[in-house]
């Protein structure tokens, strides 16, 4: 809909307000579904600095009643990581120091590269080698030990019904435990709390990649869309055909290999989604990938990248999406596939 009108138009920012509320939902989501699932990563050889550097300026936008200040080292050692979920673990830790510091107060963001054996951090529940230290400082409250002893348990809050779920900091202790890492804190009774994240290093090199492009791309090809909610089923096959492409629908993992068998010829790609009915969609990619070996297939999932789908692309498959996704996002996506050469 936000396609077809203009950022003048009337009804503009209601639907873009209706988008926001649908984001925030699915982020929920997908925090719930790591926890029942250990959800893993989509792993990129990064500088932390940047990421510290972008969510701090986000929040700091937001928030101007909190003074942020950075003692980044400059030489800091890269690590590997989902990087959307270490935004979501800095921002958690941000908002945690926001709701801490209700008058306003100081937000020290700081960085630096650590080995840790047996003379660092004796307590450390990690194994020994290189890592990558970020701590989150506040001024705030404080808190006390009771808290200190609940404070990364899923649901646990302290803040006032309907203003938390309390799966912030459990979210984030959780995806640092995912990444190999550790984070801890310290605090007391009015006197702030320390956050500290460690993080393995790697001895890999960072690459920087281009900005994703705002612009929305099109295409001409025939595109088979394998789901089996309707609602996606009747949303994506619109957005297909906004974007210019010609879908064809399978419900069935079973379907879709019948459907690309009688017509491989006119299919230029397939989506495929990880869970679908009778044939899983491992096995309907590999019985697709039989037919014809050069099969162009973006796979789509609820779930981030972990598990099954992380073997499918070792297998292969030519690239990934999480649901749901932005026209603009599933566009770029589609081109990658289909440009690949």
């Amino acid at each position: 809909m936000l396609f077809d009108i203009d950022e003048s138009h009337q009804h503009y920012k209601k639907i873009k307000n209706i988008e926001r509320y649908v984001e925030n939902g699915s982020s929920l989501t997908r925090q719930l579904l790591g926890f029942a699932k250990g959800g893993v990563h989509r792993v990129r050889v990064t500088d932390l600095n940047e990421l510290i550097k972008r969510t701090s300026d986000m929040f700091g936008r937001a928030k101007k009643e909190i003074k942020i200040h950075t003692n980044l080292l400059k030489k800091i050692w890269p690590v590997e990581v989902d990087q959307g979920q270490m935004e979501m673990v800095l921002l958690n830790l941000y908002i945690n120091a926001w709701h801490a510091m209700p008058e306003g107060g100081d937000l020290h963001l700081l960085s630096e590269n650590v080995v840790i054996d047996k003379g660092y951090g004796g307590n450390l529940k990690v194994k020994q080698g290189e890592y990558v230290k970020v701590s989150v400082v506040d001024t705030g409250v404080g808190m006390d030990k009771k808290i200190l002893e609940k404070i990364f348990d899923p649901f646990f809050t302290t803040k006032e019904k309907g203003r938390g779920t309390g799966l912030g900091l459990a979210s984030a202790s959780e995806v640092i435990k995912n990444h190999g890492g550790l984070i801890d804190v310290y605090s007391e009774k009015n006197n702030g709390a320390t956050f500290n994240i460690y993080l393995p290093a790697s001895d890999k090199k960072v690459i920087q990649e281009k900005e994703l492009t705002r612009k929305i791309l099109k295409g001409t090809e025939t595109i088979l869309l394998v789901d089996d909610e309707e609602m996606i089923i009747e949303v994506n096959q619109e957005i297909l055909k906004t974007l210019g492409y010609k879908p064809l629908i399978a419900r069935t993992g079973k379907q879709a290999v019948e459907i690309y068998k009688n017509s491989k010829d006119k299919i230029n790609m397939v989506i495929l989604d990880m869970v679908i009915p009778g044939m899983g969609g491992g096995e309907a990619y590999d019985s697709l990938k039989k037919i014809d070996p050069k099969i162009k297939v973006l796979l789509s999932s609820g779930y981030s990248i972990s598990g099954q789908a992380a073997e499918i692309l070792e297998r292969g498959c030519n690239g990934f999406i999480q649901k749901p996704f932005k026209l603009r996002e599933l566009s770029v996506k589609i081109r990658d596939v289909l440009d690949e050469k």
